[in-house]
């Protein structure tokens, strides 16, 4: 009778999984909470989060994201439904799809954008999937 489902915002508040320097790995990564790495990934990451990439970390491979801070390196697609902060230190190669965008001096990049006002399709069903 008064069974809800717990909502995602409360159920994953204030939860960061991180990864460590020194840490490589290599395949995908799900999470429903905020993630951190500071190692490398070789693989996927698909969140309803926030990723943390950090300034020694390398990635090759998808993101699909709510929110993301790019320190590091990162190579492959990106798709944040709302802000991405590439930082001075970053280096971005590849394909760029974000709500929102913030780009420091002194960050390299070199990467194809589009920025989407309505994703209505594409990232939100993405990270439906999670």
């Amino acid at each position: 009778m008064f069974n809800k489902a717990p909502k995602f915002s409360t159920e994953h508040l204030g939860k960061t999984n991180r990864i460590v320097e020194g840490t490589i790995i290599t395949g995908d990564i799900t999470s429903l909470a905020d993630f951190r790495l500071d190692g490398e990934l070789i693989g996927n990451f698909t969140s309803k989060g926030k990723i943390v990439i950090g300034p020694a970390s390398k990635v090759k491979g998808d993101i699909i994201c709510q929110n993301a801070d790019i320190e590091g390196e990162f190579t492959g697609k990106i798709k944040v439904v709302d802000l991405l902060n590439v930082k001075a230190t970053a280096k971005i190669t590849g394909e760029v799809t974000i709500g929102k965008l913030s780009v420091e001096p002194g960050a390299d990049f070199s990467a194809t954008c589009i920025m989407a006002t309505d994703f209505k399709s594409g990232v939100k069903e993405d990270t439906k999937k999670i």
